[in-house]
């Protein structure tokens, strides 16, 4: 993320099959080793980048500055609402809201 002032705050399009969980992130350290494998049946996956963290102190001291961490959040597409080309996020009275994300981790 060096030279990228801002960092990431992102909706990335997802290919989603509807009702199945699809392929949607892989984060892998390349030091330990670890792994987060991210499905989802959500037509999209928001990355950010801790654009805000500003070194302020944390758990058992531990700072925290400027793009230290990032997030990967599974959602509908931003302002799906106002967008009649997106899928629809309204939810009319008797009907059920229902997604799936399953988080993996390895190492």
């Amino acid at each position: 993320i060096d030279g990228v002032p801002g960092g990431f705050d992102h909706c990335y399009v997802l290919s989603p099959v509807a009702g199945s969980l699809q392929p949607a992130a892989v984060a892998k350290d390349p030091v330990s080793g670890r792994t987060l494998t991210i499905e989802t049946s959500e037509p999209g996956i928001q990355f950010y980048s801790g654009n805000f963290l500003d070194g302020v102190a944390g758990a058992n001291g531990k700072v925290f500055p400027q793009h230290s961490g990032f997030c990967l959040e599974t959602q509908p597409y931003p302002d799906s609402v106002n967008q009649p080309n997106f899928p629809t996020t309204i939810l009319q009275p008797g009907e059920k809201y229902s997604h799936t994300t399953c988080h993996r981790f390895n190492w």
